[in-house]
C-alpha cells in the first residue's frame, strides 16, 4: 500500500466501529481510544467494550479475516490507555470543578453524571469506581466527578487501577477465549459484537428503569 492509500485508509476509519479502528491503528488505537473514553468527556461515544472484545478475537491466529494482533501488544496498550485516561480524567475534575461537567448539554452525559453520583452514594468510592468501568458513559464521567468531589487521590488511584485491570484484561481474554474455542467465529463476528454492545449498555437501561420506577413511586406518596 502506497503512502497516499495508507493516509486515505486512516482518514476513512469509522471511530464507532471497533473492527475499523483496529484495522487502521492496531494496538496503538486501543490505547488512544481507551484514553479518550475514560479520560476525556468527548470520548463517551467511543466503543470501549466492543473494541477490547474484538481485539481479543483478533489475537487468535486465523480466527478472523481481520488484522492479526497479539496479546503481548493488546494487553499493555489497553492497560496504559484505560489507567492513564482515568487518572487524567480525575485530575481534570480536580482542576476544572463541577463547571466542566455543568457546561455539557448532551443528554447522555448529563444522565451519566446522575448515574455516577447515584453509584458513588450507594456503593461508596471503591466499589463504585470498579463497577463504573463496566458501564459505558458512566466510566467516562465518574473519573472527573471523583476529582470534583475530591475523592482522595490514593484511594481513587488504587481502585481505578484495580477496576481498569479487571475490565481490560477480562474483556480482552473473553474475546480471545471465545475465538479460540469456536471454529469459524469470523462469520458470527458482527452478531457477537452487537451482543457485547447490548450487554454493556444493559446496566444503564436497568438503572434508568429503576430510577424512573423509584421516582414514580415517590410521586405517588
Amino acid at each position: 500500500m502506497g503512502p497516499h492509500l495508507a493516509v486515505a485508509s486512516h482518514l476513512a476509519v469509522n471511530p464507532l466501529d471497533a473492527s475499523s479502528l483496529l484495522a487502521a491503528f492496531g494496538a496503538l488505537g486501543i490505547a488512544v481510544v481507551l484514553f479518550a473514553e475514560t479520560g476525556l468527556l468527548v470520548g463517551f461515544f467511543l466503543p470501549g467494550d466492543s473494541l477490547l472484545f474484538t481485539a481479543g478475537l483478533l489475537c487468535v491466529p486465523g480466527a478472523t479475516k481481520g488484522p492479526q494482533l497479539h496479546l503481548w501488544q493488546v494487553l499493555p496498550a489497553a492497560l496504559v490507555g484505560a489507567l492513564a485516561g482515568a487518572q487524567v480524567g480525575y485530575l481534570i475534575g480536580r482542576r476544572g470543578g463541577r463547571a466542566l461537567l455543568g457546561r455539557t448539554k448532551r443528554k447522555s452525559l448529563l444522565e451519566g453524571v446522575e448515574r455516577a453520583e447515584e453509584l458513588l452514594a450507594r456503593y461508596g468510592h471503591g466499589k463504585a469506581i470498579v463497577l463504573a468501568r463496566f458501564i459505558p458513559v458512566v466510566r467516562t464521567v465518574l473519573n472527573p466527578l471523583c476529582g470534583v468531589l475530591e475523592v482522595p487521590v490514593r484511594s481513587f488511584t488504587l481502585w481505578q487501577v484495580a477496576g481498569g485491570a479487571v475490565w481490560t484484561v477480562g474483556v480482552v481474554l473473553a474475546g480471545y477465549g471465545l475465538g479460540s474455542s469456536i471454529p469459524g467465529i469470523d462469520q458470527y463476528l458482527l452478531p457477537i459484537i452487537g451482543l457485547v454492545v447490548v450487554v454493556s449498555v444493559l446496566p444503564i437501561v436497568l438503572e434508568l428503569f429503576r430510577a424512573r420506577k423509584a421516582r414514580r413511586h415517590g410521586g405517588d406518596v
